[in-house]
């Protein structure tokens, strides 16, 4: 994902849990965190999150409603707050489609690394929040992340954009920065390069006729 703090002055990271006690915790371990940039847990109710640390506790009663809502509608970068007692509702938040989590009892200097890895776009590279299930997948050799693999999937398979982004639960422009990332990844240029690339790499694509999203712009 692109970074989210290289051209702004203020980046907003928002702590979504039931618990008071943990909301403290983190408010007080963002408070160590040192970077360009001034880092606020609130924002204007007309704007989004660019890093939302989300407890997979709030969805203890089934309620998805807001979660979807990030995933889907905005580019907010969504880290789950995960639950070792609760496995359940990690792989519910899982299934949704949040692709990075950190243990409720994360250190410190870990969940400090973390925030910076998550505003740096670099989370992929992050040794501390774990990527949902680390099984190999196809492209995992050339450094495609879980997210990009299952991106240039549906593209080989010749779904657009938009499909993408209602298959996987993101918005259209989350989908447009992964394919740019995994465009660098494998060197492709095009949609049709792109899907080329992955037929060679073993991607499970179908046919796929021509698709007007195969300009870089649209992409």
């Amino acid at each position: 994902m692109d970074s989210v703090g290289a051209s702004q002055d203020v980046v907003w990271v928002q702590i979504v849990t039931p618990q008071r006690v943990v909301e403290l915790g983190m408010r007080a371990m963002l408070a160590g965190v040192s970077a360009p940039f001034t880092l606020s847990t609130t924002g204007p109710p007309v704007a989004d999150p660019d890093v939302v640390l989300f407890d997979v506790i709030c969805m203890q009663e089934g309620d998805t409603t807001e979660l979807d809502r990030w995933l889907t509608d905005t580019d907010t970068t969504v880290i789950a707050i995960d639950r070792t007692l609760r496995p359940e509702l990690g792989a519910q938040a899982r299934a949704r489609g949040v692709e990075w989590s950190i243990d409720l009892g994360i250190s410190d200097a870990d969940f400090v690394q973390v925030v910076k890895q998550a505003i740096d776009g670099t989370l992929a590279d992050s040794d501390i929040a774990q990527e949902w299930d680390s099984s190999d997948y196809p492209g995992q050799d050339v450094g495609l992340t879980r997210r990009e693999s299952s991106v240039l999937e549906l593209v080989t398979r010749g779904y657009g954009n938009q499909q993408v982004a209602d298959e996987l639960f993101l918005s259209v422009n989350s989908v447009k920065s992964y394919i740019r990332s995994t465009y660098r990844k494998i060197g492709a240029l095009t949609r049709a390069q792109a899907v080329a690339w992955a037929v060679r790499a073993g991607f499970a694509g179908e046919s796929v006729t021509s698709d007007p999203e195969d300009s870089p712009a649209s992409q």
